[in-house]
């Protein structure tokens, strides 16, 4: 199954199998993580104390403090695997 790996700190997409995107050092289910909870989603370059899952637990941001790009992966991930399925 190929999925589309977004990285919520640099915006970077690719389309990658699981297997692909975890030896490029992708943080994204299945390989790291679980669909569809949250937690960081970020490419092999980007550290994850930018992610909304580190505004939420490290930062104690409530959702109104998001802005609406950490609220639109909030709900991608929610969606996840659908949301993510490559064409």
């Amino acid at each position: 199954m190929r999925l589309r790996h977004i990285c919520e700190v640099c915006g970077i997409e690719e389309t990658l199998t699981p297997e692909a995107a975890y030896e490029a050092g992708w943080d994204y289910p299945p390989k790291m993580g679980s669909f569809g909870i949250l937690s960081p989603r970020t490419c092999g370059h980007c550290v994850i104390n930018q992610t909304v899952w580190w505004a939420m637990q490290v930062d104690g941001y409530t959702a109104e403090m998001l802005t609406p790009n950490q609220r639109a992966t909030i709900a991608r991930i929610v969606g996840e695997p659908d949301s993510i399925v490559a064409p």
